[in-house]
């Protein structure tokens, strides 16, 4: 899961690209990247050091794609004015939270090409079949250099570009070459791709599984538009959301502000669920999907499951920060007190999103610290996103009865989480899943509740499908084994496992 930002302005975008990316910092926080397009770039050198960044020029010298990643933080990669230093009036930018490659700097996106012309590309997602498209892009002679899929993408996308003798034609041939991609690559996938001195491309998988959302800005120099992984991203940038993008679309946006759009390939929305339960911020939009009032019935529904289980709590209490509109309607629908019972260190960044579990289990202690009042001699309903590998919860549990809980009952806003996740989330080996190998009774026990309540996978898909009645179906497969793509086989678990293993061995060797 990563987040995605596009832009096509009057002006400079370095500035909204730096914004935009911000609002989506939670959606990564290993790496992140930029690239714009400088028609000024001087065709005789290279603008960064090639450590810090590169041009990828057109061939015929009249600007070049001006690239700066690495990993960290978004200021943490911009840090020394290179936001300045970002000059063209479109540009792509991505932060990164690794389910593919070892997590090093080297992974970390836009990734570009010299030709057939310059392109620069960064997507939200997983390529499933990213092992079989590696050996057939070296036969080609398009080796992969890097462990991220994005480069098979993009490979792909240039070998599908039509040849001419007069030349690449906007937009239809990049139509054409993404209908290749949709034909070659497998997965889920949002994409947006620079095009030298063209413009921006986007297009989104034939499932939808990852978000994309188009907007425009009007201004005294013209229009602007954008393409972004989340609604909020827009907002903060005062773009007008247009739609969304639909399933095996493509949009290609010119330096002018023109939006041309196919749908290249048949589409089907199976839009992921687990957006709603932790990706998403709660002030955006999804397929038109409130994420804040999805995680209100969630909470609501939960209260429904505490009402027949016959439990008795005095307080309510969420786990900052995704659980709280769900806590509090679960609060409100049983009429009881909701709390802030414990205080989060906003310098701590997400632990789920982290890499490796040493990590993750270190982090929950310094994020979180309990405000002894609100538990002390209380039955206490802990409501929190998830429960993955159980150390987190065990944590959570253990921090409620030191500060003086009585009674410890954990509420679940997700089903277990029994299958691996193929589409982007970090969950992809089965060894990760707790719940895959335990009943809801032995996961009680483990973790050290004196209840816990999961909610219903059909409450969940309710939860989103309220807020628009026209997805029809959501992917489910973390819960049910149900993939979206419908090609996801035995073999094809094995080969991202393997990859997965391959990657977190590689990165304890870096650390």
């Amino acid at each position: 899961m990563c987040g995605i930002l596009g832009v096509v302005a009057p002006r400079d975008v370095a500035a909204d690209l730096y914004e935009g990316l911000l609002t989506l910092q939670h959606r990564g926080q290993d790496a992140a990247g930029f690239c714009t397009w400088d028609e000024t770039a001087p065709a005789q050198h290279d603008l960064f050091p090639p450590a810090e960044a590169a041009v990828r020029r057109s061939p015929k010298g009249e600007g070049g794609l001006r690239l700066v990643k690495g990993g960290g933080l978004v200021e943490q990669v911009l840090a020394g004015g290179d936001a300045e230093r970002l000059k063209g009036r479109s540009g792509i930018a991505h932060v990164r939270y690794p389910t593919a490659g070892v997590g090093s700097p080297e992974d970390a996106q836009p990734f570009a090409i010299s030709t057939p012309l310059p392109i620069a590309m960064a997507h939200n997602g997983n390529v499933t079949n990213c092992a079989s498209l590696r050996p057939e892009l070296a036969g080609s002679g398009r080796p992969m250099r890097s462990g991220c899929d994005v480069e098979a993408l993009l490979h792909v996308f240039a070998e599908e570009l039509p040849e001419r003798p007069g030349g690449i034609r906007y937009p239809d041939d990049l139509f054409t070459a993404v209908a290749g991609v949709f034909h070659r690559v497998r997965g889920a996938y949002t994409v947006v791709a620079l095009v030298a001195g063209r413009g921006l491309l986007a297009f989104r998988d034939p499932f939808g599984i990852r978000p994309g959302i188009l907007g425009t800005r009007e201004g005294p120099h013209g229009r602007a538009v954008a393409v972004a992984s989340e609604s909020v991203a827009l907002d903060r940038l005062d773009f007008k959301v247009l739609r969304d993008l639909a399933p095996g679309e493509a949009v290609f946006v010119d330096l002018s502000g023109e939006i041309a759009s196919k749908q290249v390939a048949p589409g089907e929305l199976h839009p992921c669920i687990f957006e709603h339960v932790y990706f998403a911020r709660p002030d955006s939009f999804l397929d038109k999907v409130s994420v804040y009032k999805a995680r209100m019935r969630l909470g609501e529904s939960l209260a429904r499951q505490v009402i027949e289980a016959g439990l008795d709590p005095d307080v309510v209490i969420p786990v900052p920060d995704t659980a709280r509109p769900a806590a509090q309607a679960c609060a409100a629908r049983l009429g009881l007190p909701y709390r802030e019972g414990l205080q989060k260190n906003r310098y701590v960044g997400r632990t789920f999103i982290m890499p490796g579990q040493e990590r993750r289990d270190a982090s929950v202690r310094r994020k979180l610290n309990p405000i002894p009042i609100e538990f002390e001699k209380k039955r206490v309903l802990l409501v929190d996103d998830s429960l993955v590998r159980g150390t987190t919860s065990r944590a959570l549990v253990e921090m409620a009865r030191r500060a003086g809980a009585v009674e410890v009952y954990l509420a679940l806003t997700a089903p277990p989480l029994t299958n691996p996740c193929v589409y982007g989330i970090d969950m992809s080996t089965s060894r990760d899943l707790i719940a895959r190998d335990h009943t809801v009774e032995e996961l009680r026990a483990l973790v050290g509740a004196d209840a816990l309540l999961y909610q219903r996978i059909e409450d969940l898909v309710e939860a989103g499908r309220r807020g628009n009645p026209e997805v029809r179906e959501f992917c489910t497969g973390c819960f049910n084994g149900r993939y979206a793509s419908g090609d996801v086989t035995a073999q094809t678990l094995r080969e991202i496992e393997s990859e997965r293993l391959a990657a977190s061995v590689a990165r304890a060797g870096r650390s």
